[in-house]
């Protein structure tokens, strides 16, 4: 990538070297001594329990969701493979591009067809950013081979389509349980399928695509500059639509597009005031206090001004409780499902942080932290 031609000020902090994904606590789990006890505890043993959403079929639904990303897409294990694929085309639709001349539109237009596409295939929300070098991982760690080396995505591709998934709303309600563990996992299937099709068609129109879901660059970052929304305490990206109920992936492309810009709408300063997240974090791995500029270990990228997470105490907690955790998503106010009310307080913190603590307030009375009824989910009713 040519760095004199990508984006330097996009609108938010970003630190001045790329990251190594090796150091990513969770391909660290594989080669760290440090981190490997925590592996069995989440990928390999199984704990079934009586307790409502750690049952035998909480297990099947979450290991179902999984399927799409564990067998045909791979992108938590590496980048350039199975459904994340950066070339070609499947079977008969290899003489389409042959000799293909590209569609020649504005970007304006442009901007618009890719969009309209990425709704089709079930993107909930997308936006388009150019794409900062440091959001590149500078190495991949291939869980498949155990090989580290170089990333660098093709020359001229510096376009990222950032699209947006939503999670269930009832069942991360039930979070940490391996019930709310299964729309995660459908979440990383449908991220799969999106940015896999999405690539497939970009080539079909004469356009490198370069799919990917937690492989190959820093979700977050991109999204933020495509103006989905802000990275908040929890250190998860936050939408004004969805909160922060969603999975990202992406599609690098050469097309002649429009970026979208950082669109903040006052998540920073709730921030500071809710804590929620961190209060109900089971691990204690979300801060309690100001941003800084350097996270607690190696997993962080450090060297811009947020909130870090300690990556290795999420995974700790994760490994001790036979599943993941999406505690720091039930509890974010801005978790809730759109309506009147929920709409008018998002209205009022993104023009002002008065009355913060007030809607904190209301939002602990109201019972919206609470777990929710995991029991509920296979009731049978006649």
């Amino acid at each position: 990538m040519q760095q004199n031609s990508l984006p330097q000020d996009v609108g938010f902090p970003v630190p001045n070297y790329r990251f190594d994904q090796k150091n990513d606590v969770y391909k660290r789990s594989r080669w760290d001594e440090k981190i490997q006890p925590y592996a069995a505890g989440y990928y390999r043993d199984v704990k079934y329990q009586e307790k409502p959403g750690y049952g035998v079929l909480d297990y099947a639904l979450r290991n179902g969701g999984w399927t799409l990303e564990a067998t045909a897409a791979f992108g938590n294990s590496r980048s350039n493979y199975g459904l994340y694929k950066w070339e070609g085309m499947p079977g008969r639709y290899k003489q389409y591009v042959e000799n293909l001349t590209p569609v020649k539109k504005s970007p304006e237009e442009m901007t618009y067809i890719i969009k309209k596409a990425a709704r089709f295939y079930w993107a909930d929300l997308v936006g388009i950013c150019r794409v900062h070098p440091h959001w590149i991982y500078s190495h991949e760690y291939n869980l498949m081979t155990e090989e580290h080396y170089p990333l660098e995505i093709p020359e001229g591709c510096t376009y990222a389509v950032v699209m947006a998934i939503e999670m269930d709303y009832e069942t991360i309600r039930t979070s940490p349980s391996p019930l709310a563990g299964s729309t995660s996992g459908l979440a990383y299937s449908k991220m799969a399928f999106l940015a896999g099709l999405l690539a497939i068609f970009i080539r079909g129109i004469g356009y490198r695509a370069i799919p990917s879901g937690n492989d190959t660059a820093i979700n977050p970052p991109l999204a933020m500059a495509a103006g989905l929304g802000e990275c908040g305490r929890s250190g998860l990206l936050i939408t004004e639509k969805l909160g922060p109920r969603l999975r990202l992936c992406k599609v690098f492309t050469d097309a002649p597009l429009l970026p979208d810009s950082y669109r903040p709408f006052g998540v920073i300063e709730f921030c500071k005031t809710c804590k929620k997240c961190a209060e109900h974090c089971p691990g204690q791995a979300i801060s309690h206090g100001d941003m800084s500029l350097e996270g607690p270990n190696i997993s962080s990228h450090s060297g811009s001004k947020k909130w870090y997470i300690n990556a290795e105490k999420c995974f700790a907690f994760w490994s001790r409780n036979y599943a993941g955790c999406t505690n720091c998503i039930r509890v974010c106010p801005y978790n809730k499902p759109a309506g009147a009310i929920h709409d008018m307080v998002r209205g009022i913190t993104k023009r002002t942080s008065l009355l913060n603590r007030l809607f904190v307030w209301g939002d602990t009375l109201s019972g919206y932290d609470k777990l929710g009824n995991a029991k509920a989910f296979w009731e049978y009713t006649s």
